[in-house]
């Protein structure tokens, strides 16, 4: 019977004994208290501590962490925007029981600082500057956390404005605008395009021209040339230059003649082909180099009318 009465004392010291070992975790801080009392911060590893006299209170992370923010503001032109701020923190190592005793909700604190700067600064801005300058409005949360959350054992990492959400009106308006300012920006493009077209067409047109009329120039000459050089040879034999110049467009005039009367889809041209009309158009071209000539002489006898 007496080792029956002995089994519940030893299950009983068992327990006690095992509830006096505890382990903390890597990058975590657990706060032990006495009789209700702040008695010591235990790092991690394996501790001990007093059964039904000492107690953990609580655990803090001392990694980092991250809260979502998101506040609704206006800004200068009266746009409202909703802004995403994140704020990064941790709980500073040697000051585990300032961030354990003075704050019983850290997530609400750091929140209505983040309200309170972001509601100061965005309504100074424009809502085009809001997007230029979101790292400036980050900075100043930062500035702002820093100094009020380091009297209660957090440091604070980094801020960052991660959305900015303006209105669906104010979006579609920005959308509309930008589409049109591309649009003109579309048009001018075009434009140049259509006016560079326009002025190489017409540099194109142009030596086109040129060159045609040079060519037509070389053509005239050249045929000046080969008419010189039948009159040299018809001189040779004995017929003057009056009389080689008729027979030389005579001969011309039936070449004219043979040339259209090859093409098959020539035009109906009417000209003289009688031998009539040859000999009346040979007549006609010695009387007009006839009277050049005279016209000619007569210019040479007149003298110069000398100036008073």
């Amino acid at each position: 019977m007496g080792s029956f009465f002995f089994i519940p004392i030893i299950f009983f010291g068992l327990i006690i004994l095992i509830s006096s070992f505890f382990i903390v975790k890597q990058q975590t801080a657990a706060i032990i208290e006495r009789f209700g009392k702040f008695h010591s911060i235990r790092q991690s590893g394996l501790h001990l501590k007093i059964p039904l006299v000492d107690r953990i209170a609580g655990k803090l992370s001392l990694k980092i962490q991250q809260l979502d923010v998101i506040i609704e503001t206006k800004t200068l032109d009266d746009v409202f925007v909703r802004l995403k701020v994140s704020v990064q923190y941790k709980v500073i190592k040697d000051k585990v029981y300032d961030a354990f005793y003075k704050l019983d909700y850290p997530h609400d604190q750091i929140t209505s600082y983040v309200f309170d700067v972001v509601r100061a600064e965005v309504p100074k801005m424009k809502l085009d500057d809001v997007f230029v300058r979101k790292d400036d409005i980050a900075i100043a949360v930062k500035s702002e956390l820093n100094e009020a959350m380091m009297t209660y054992g957090y440091d604070i990492i980094k801020t960052l404005v991660t959305d900015i959400d303006p209105d669906a009106q104010v979006k579609e308006a920005m959308n509309r605008i930008n589409a049109s300012e591309r649009e003109k920006i579309a048009a001018q493009f075009e434009g140049d395009a259509a006016r560079i077209l326009i002025v190489e067409k017409a540099k194109a047109e142009a030596e086109s021209k040129r060159l045609q009329g040079q060519g037509i120039a070389d053509q005239r000459r050249e045929i000046a040339r080969g008419l010189e050089e039948s009159v040299e040879v018809l001189n040779k034999v004995g017929i003057n230059s009056q009389e080689a110049s008729a027979l030389i467009v005579v001969t011309q005039h039936y070449d004219t003649l043979q040339s259209i009367g090859q093409e098959t889809n020539s035009n109906l041209i009417l000209l003289p082909n009688s031998p009539q009309a040859g000999s009346q158009m040979l007549n006609d071209m010695v009387a007009s180099f006839t009277a050049s000539n005279q016209i000619g002489e007569a210019m040479k006898k007149q003298k110069p009318k000398k100036l008073d």
